[in-house]
Parts: structure tokens; C-alpha cells; sequence
């Protein structure tokens, strides 16, 4: 590989600097966080720092003080006289290591209280990013890998920074004064002071600076070590595992990526403490010529025994000061680099937003929902779902959506949500674009049934009043909404009725079957009651007696209201008023049941081929 020219060199030298300048921009901002979550706590901590950076050169003088007084008594015997001179610095001496102790045991008090606020405050702040994301964030890999290294790096890298500065304030308040100490005995004292352990700190950055890119790019392979223990150890997917035998696969898996990690992580920690060891015999040495010229002195007779203990203490505490300092110095660097992901985190912008001047939403639709002429593919892919794509949705209204897979059904739940935005082409509600609305007042207008309903391991009664956190429903409106889905009857047989937890994460939970997740999902879509209803595969855990039942309550909870049911099931979409057959990303039938039959076309076709197939399985049911 050829080397860079001069010119190359400075270039990738200053660029190397205007990076490292620009991770630790990110100081101030944590500062001003970890104020922002406990500034009380922040304001003593730094106070209590100032102190305890200036009383181990309190401890060196008044050692030196103590070393005189006994030099000075030596062989005089025990007499008040004696005493009274060794007296004074002997209890100064007493008093401050009394203090320290004091201080230490306060200080670990503040930083518990401190940390506590700065963790909950910051994994707010991480949670409210999450949930004001676009919806096309979660469906980026590398998202994931920001949200990953923000969650890991957040609490502790910033509370680890912070560590970092104060104990860099503490010790550079000890070292100055130690420096000051040190300074009368010669002025080229302090300096080697600092030579001595410039070169751990160039151990320090270079190696924290491997261990950050090193920590960077195997984000995807601890995520990867995560999804194979949640493989291994969830609920979910526990009876796969063990019908089809994959434990030992997904286990050896995990083993393979977990030891070539290890391996890389081991052979950085053992380059890191090979420099360390060769600085740490470097600075030795220097300090060793440091302390024979004092020997020397003490034997000139130039400096007393005191002063010799003075300086034995300040140059060796002062090293190892320095060491802490230039640590202290590498450990904001590289919690630096870490912060940075937080930051990056967090200046994450949705592309979802309001308008400057929202539109307000009609109070009751009119007209309906009408896509005109919409674009729309999803973000990194090239293929377009829907394209110049037009559908009339009238108000109050049941329309049902039928398709196979892949033709765009769901895509248009997102759109309908503004969990996306088109490409071209517009939204319109009541004729106004849905890009004029506000983003929350405008989802307020929409209850959604989702395919795959999340189980929330809540109480009954939580699990339906979450359909609606801006009202507190009164028992009897829970209930009609749980009777309205008919999951009524399942929650009023739990041993606590609504007041029962559900799922089996909790103890006391209780666990249910898909049908009776869904309809208590419903539940929760009824008790909002919003304009529009949108309803994906609503019935799909259910055996089809339970969906008879559940479709004739449907008809009536959506009553002057707009619904529209993704399905694939015809004998949900038959009760529709309007039934739109969707291929490819664009509508080719129209009409209500009995208009699609007569067309003879692609619904007319599959209906009676999901006909048949019903009519087979039930002789065979029979007959069994």
C-alpha cells in the first residue's frame, strides 16, 4: 500500500483533529442534559469535588509539618512541651483525613441521587424519540442499529462522562496545588511531571479510539446475538423451537458469533494493556531520576527530612494524578465518541409533521376519503406498491378491500394513518389533503384494528381503555365495548373480571386464545369513537361461528360511521356496501356483492373457489 505524501499526511492528520474536536462538541450538550435532570444534585457534587481536589494537598503539607515536629522532638521524651509541638499538625492532620472521609461518603450519596435522575431523564428522552419517529424508521436496519447503540450508550456513557469531568476537575485542582507544592524545589519539577505520562495518554487515545470503530461496526452483530437469545428464550416462539428441534441450531449460532466478538474484544483489551505496561515503565524511570536528586539533596543537607516526605508524597501523588488527569482526559474522548450516538439519536427528525397552519378536521365526514392520482413506494426500494392510484371511499359507509397478497392492501391502512406520506398525488377528507392536518388530530379522527394486534400484559380493563387515553370511559362504556366485540363473557368468567391481568408474563396473568386477543383488541378499537374505522383482517383468528357473531355486531357499532375491512375472507367482505378488488397496486372491481357476481370476474371467480373449499371442509368435518 503506497504511503501518503506530506501534504496527504497533514490533510489526514487535520481531519483526524476536526473529528475529534467535533465528538467532543458533544461536552456541553451533555452537560447542559445532566443539569437539565438534576441540577441541585449537580450544583453540590461540584462543590464537593472543589474540596476534595484540595485536601490531599492539605495531607502532603501538613505532613511534611508532622515530619518536622517529630524530627524535632526526637529524644527530648515524653513532656507536655513535646506534645504540644507535635499536637497541632497531628489533629490538623486528624481533622482532614475526618473530612475526607466525610466527603467521600457524601459524595457517593449526591452521585447515587444524581444518577438515578440522569438515567430516568435520559431514557425519556429516548423513549419520547422513539415513539415521534416515522413509522419508516422501524422498518430500516439501520434504525435499529442507532436505536441499539443510543439505548446501550445512553444512561451509562453519559453518566460516565460525567464521571469523567468531575474527577478531571478534582484531580486538576489536587495537581495544581501540588504543582505549587513541588514548584519551590525547582521549577523543572512539574514539568517532568507531565513528561513523564504524556505517553499512556497517547496509549489512551489511540486505543479508545480502535474500540470505538471496533464498537461501531459490531452493532449489527450484537444485535444479531440478541435476536438469537429472544429466538431461545421467548414465549412466542417456544413451541417451534422445540417441534421442529432448532434450539441446539439457534444456540451454536449464537456461540459462533458470541466467541469471534470475545475474540476481537480480548485481543483490544491485551494491546491496551501492553501500552499501558510500556508507558507505566517509562514514567517509573523518570520519576526515579526525579527521586535520586532529591536523595542528593537530603544528603547535601540542602532540604530536611520533612521536606524530603513532602516531596516523596506530592511528586508520586502528583504522577499518579497526572495518570488520572491524562486518563480522566482519555475516557471524555472516548465516552465522547459513545455520547455522540445518543446526540445522533436524538436530532432524528420525522418527516410526518404538521403544517405550519393546521386545517381543522370536519367535526363529521361528508364526503368521504378519495385518493386521486397516488404514488407510493416505501423508503430504499425502487418497486412502486401503488401507482397513480385512485379509490373513493363515501362517508358513513362499509367498504371492504379484497385482494391476494401483495397487491397493496395494507399500504393503504398506512397511508390512511399518515404513517407515510405519498410520493406524488394526494389524500383527500372532505376534499382537504390529509398533509393539512395535524398529524394528532387528524389519527384522533381513526380506530384501527391491526392484523397482528399487540397483546398488552395489562388488566382487562386497560387493555380496552388504552383505545382511548383522552377520556376516562366509566365501567359500563368498557363493557359495551367489550360486548360489542364479544369478548364480554370471556373477561366476566376471569377469576377478577376486568379487573383480571391478561397474558402470561405477570403472575396472576391469564392467557388467550388468537380469536380472543383480536377481540379484545376490537374492544379497544370500539371504545374510541372515532369517524373512521379501519379494520385489517379482523377476523382472522376466528373459527367462523365466532366471525358470524362478531359480523353481526360489526354492522352496528360502525353504524354513520366509515369503515373500511381489509380482508380476505368473502363472507366478511359480502356485508360490505362497497367492495373494491385490488391486484397490483390498482383497483380492477367495483360494487357491491351482487354486482361483483354478475360481473363474472376475478371476485366472482374466487368467491366461488372459497366457496367450494368451505364446502369440502365442512363434508369432511361431518363425515369425520
Amino acid at each position: 500500500m503506497p504511503k501518503p505524501n506530506g501534504r496527504k499526511l497533514h490533510q489526514l492528520l487535520i481531519s483526524k483533529f476536526n473529528n475529534s474536536l467535533s465528538r467532543l462538541s458533544y461536552l456541553p450538550q451533555t452537560f447542559k442534559l445532566i443539569w437539565a435532570a438534576s441540577h441541585y444534585w449537580t450544583l453540590a457534587w461540584v462543590v464537593l469535588l472543589i474540596i476534595q481536589g484540595l485536601l490531599p494537598a492539605a495531607t502532603v503539607f501538613l505532613t511534611r509539618l508532622l515530619v518536622d515536629s517529630l524530627v524535632e522532638v526526637v529524644g527530648a521524651g515524653i513532656s507536655g512541651q513535646a506534645i504540644r509541638i507535635i499536637l497541632v499538625p497531628a489533629a490538623l492532620m486528624v481533622g482532614v483525613l475526618l473530612l475526607t472521609e466525610l466527603l467521600t461518603n457524601l459524595l457517593q450519596w449526591v452521585r447515587t441521587a444524581q444518577t438515578e435522575l440522569a438515567q430516568d431523564y435520559i431514557s425519556a428522552l429516548v423513549h419520547k424519540k422513539s415513539t415521534a419517529v416515522d413509522l419508516a424508521f422501524y422498518e430500516s436496519s439501520e434504525f435499529y442499529d442507532h436505536l441499539d447503540r443510543a439505548r446501550s450508550d445512553a444512561s451509562n456513557r453519559s453518566l460516565s462522562l460525567l464521571e469523567s469531568s468531575g474527577s478531571l476537575l478534582q484531580n486538576s485542582i489536587t495537581l495544581m496545588a501540588m504543582a505549587a507544592i513541588l514548584l519551590p524545589y525547582g521549577a523543572w519539577l512539574p514539568i517532568i511531571l507531565v513528561v513523564s505520562t504524556l505517553p499512556a495518554f497517547y496509549v489512551i487515545l489511540r486505543l479508545n479510539r480502535r474500540h470505538h470503530q471496533w464498537w461501531q461496526t459490531t452493532t449489527t452483530d450484537r444485535r444479531r446475538l440478541q435476536y438469537y437469545e429472544l429466538l431461545i428464550t421467548i414465549s412466542n416462539t417456544a413451541a417451534e423451537i422445540r417441534l421442529f428441534d432448532l434450539g441446539s441450531y439457534f444456540q451454536s449460532a449464537y456461540q459462533q458469533l458470541r466467541y469471534r466478538i470475545r475474540t476481537e474484544h480480548l485481543k483490544l483489551i491485551r494491546d491496551q494493556s501492553l501500552g499501558r505496561f510500556g508507558a507505566g515503565i517509562l514514567a517509573l524511570l523518570i520519576s526515579g531520576i526525579a527521586l535520586v536528586w532529591m536523595g542528593r539533596q537530603v544528603l547535601l543537607g540542602l532540604i530536611t527530612l520533612g521536606d524530603l516526605a513532602l516531596f516523596y508524597q506530592a511528586f508520586n501523588r502528583g504522577q499518579g494524578l497526572m495518570k488520572s488527569l491524562l486518563g480522566n482526559a482519555g475516557q471524555i474522548y472516548q465516552n465522547s465518541l459513545f455520547i455522540s450516538n445518543l446526540f445522533e439519536f436524538l436530532q432524528l427528525k420525522p418527516k410526518i409533521i404538521d403544517p405550519p397552519q393546521p386545517t381543522p378536521i370536519p367535526p363529521r365526514l361528508k364526503q368521504g376519503i378519495e385518493f386521486r392520482e397516488v404514488t407510493f413506494r416505501y423508503p430504499g426500494s425502487e418497486r412502486a406498491v401503488l401507482e397513480n392510484f385512485n379509490l373513493t371511499i363515501p362517508a358513513g359507509k362499509i367498504v371492504a378491500i379484497v385482494g391476494d397478497n401483495g397487491a397493496g392492501k395494507s399500504t393503504l391502512t398506512k397511508l390512511l394513518c399518515r404513517f407515510y406520506d405519498p410520493e406524488s398525488g394526494s389524500i383527500e377528507l372532505d376534499g382537504n389533503d390529509f398533509r393539512n392536518f395535524s398529524v394528532e388530530e387528524l389519527r384522533r379522527q381513526i380506530t384501527m384494528l391491526f392484523q397482528s394486534p399487540a397483546p398488552y400484559h395489562l388488566t382487562a380493563a386497560e387493555n380496552i381503555k388504552l383505545g382511548d387515553l383522552s377520556v376516562t370511559p366509566t365501567q359500563v362504556e368498557i363493557e359495551a365495548a367489550a360486548k360489542g366485540s364479544g369478548i364480554h363473557d370471556k373477561i366476566s368468567s376471569l377469576p377478577q373480571g376486568y379487573d383480571s391481568l391478561m397474558g402470561k408474563w405477570f403472575p396472576g396473568g391469564n392467557d388467550l386464545s388468537g380469536g380472543e386477543w383480536q377481540r379484545l383488541a376490537l374492544a379497544r378499537s370500539f371504545l374510541r369513537r372515532a369517524q373512521i374505522i379501519i379494520l385489517d383482517e379482523p377476523t382472522s383468528a376466528m373459527d367462523p361461528w365466532a366471525e358470524f357473531d362478531w359480523l353481526e355486531r360489526f354492522r352496528k357499532l360502525a353504524n354513520g360511521r366509515t369503515a373500511i375491512v381489509i380482508t380476505h375472507r368473502f363472507t366478511l367482505a359480502m356485508r360490505a356496501d362497497i367492495i373494491h378488488v385490488m391486484r397490483a397496486g390498482q383497483i380492477v372491481e367495483s360494487g357491491n356483492h351482487d354486482q361483483l357476481l354478475a360481473q363474472d370476474g376475478l371476485y366472482a371467480q374466487s368467491w366461488q373457489t372459497q366457496m367450494q373449499a368451505s364446502s369440502s371442509t365442512t363434508i369432511e368435518s361431518s363425515l369425520t
